[in-house]
């Protein structure tokens, strides 16, 4: 957490308060929601009574609940900073194979709780294939490598093809895009598509994807199970180890930071076990304590 708090604080420096500053800093902020999420707290208010009960002496300064949350939904710009940052701090940022899917993160069961959430119109219905039933929520879309360091991640209404959100959060970084020659794209049947593959091509990225019935074998397919399976077990680690869907977001704001928490959680993790010299990079057995 020491290193963390340092990598952080060099890299998103000390913004300049207008009046008396805050007693918590946004690096510690940051370290905070980190160190929740890997001890597995999905409610704040346990997790702060925790925090005040045994980590007083990393963080001298602890604010009450309703203070903790208003920082931490401000403080979003800055957790998907330091996600690109400690992704950018190892060998993995330079991989020119990466990995997509989607995976749901459900907000709401019941109807009402679809009519009156202020999240209606953003969330929506859509289905789940793993577990063959509907959802009413959103879509977490994934960019990673092979090892499971996050690259791009967005959230997004599950009534949106994935071809098109995919897209636009390769749009948003053309100049990343551009500066990985060769680039290989490797996903699911759901991106299957001439135009899309098409509109791929021209980025300069080649998609791998498992070919229909009707389709010739493509290139490599033989080798593409078990690097699909990779992102399968990278959702398992956001979902089994991290609580994705225990996220307890009912806002906009609150679900993304939520989520972005946990994809932060997940990369510190791995930039941890990469400057350690961890053989397994995705392991939390580390912090299972």
């Amino acid at each position: 957490m020491t290193a963390l708090y340092v990598k952080i604080d060099d890299e998103q420096g000390t913004d300049r308060w207008m009046g008396r500053p805050p007693r918590l800093t946004d690096s510690e902020l940051i370290c905070l929601a980190v160190a929740q999420a890997l001890l597995g707290f999905t409610s704040e208010a346990r997790w702060l009574r925790y925090a005040h009960a045994h980590l007083a002496s990393m963080f001298p300064y602890l604010p009450q609940q309703s203070g903790y949350n208003k920082r931490l939904r401000a403080a979003l710009p800055m957790v998907k900073k330091a996600i690109r940052t400690l992704a950018a701090d190892t060998d993995f940022w330079f991989d020119n194979h990466w990995i997509v899917d989607s995976t749901p993160v459900e907000c709401g069961r019941s109807r009402s709780t679809a009519n009156r959430s202020e999240m209606a119109g953003w969330a929506g219905y859509g289905y789940c294939a793993s577990h063959s039933r509907f959802f009413w929520g959103l879509r977490l879309y994934l960019v990673c490598t092979p090892t499971g360091m996050p690259i791009l991640w967005a959230l997004a209404n599950p009534k949106l093809d994935e071809r098109e959100v995919l897209q636009a959060m390769l749009d948003v970084e053309e100049d990343l895009i551009a500066s990985r020659p060769g680039l290989l794209l490797i996903a699911d049947k759901g991106f299957a598509s001439n135009e899309f593959e098409n509109d791929l091509a021209m980025r300069g990225i080649e998609l791998l994807r498992p070919s229909f019935k009707r389709e010739k074998k493509h290139k490599g397919e033989p080798l593409l199970k078990p690097v699909r399976q990779l992102i399968k077990s990278v959702n398992d680690t956001l979902k089994g180890q991290l609580d994705l869907e225990q996220h307890g977001g009912r806002t906009f704001e609150g679900v993304d930071v939520r989520v972005a928490q946990r994809v932060l959680a997940m990369a510190a993790a791995i930039w941890r076990n990469h400057k350690t010299g961890a053989p397994a990079m995705r392991s939390l057995v580390a912090f299972d304590h």
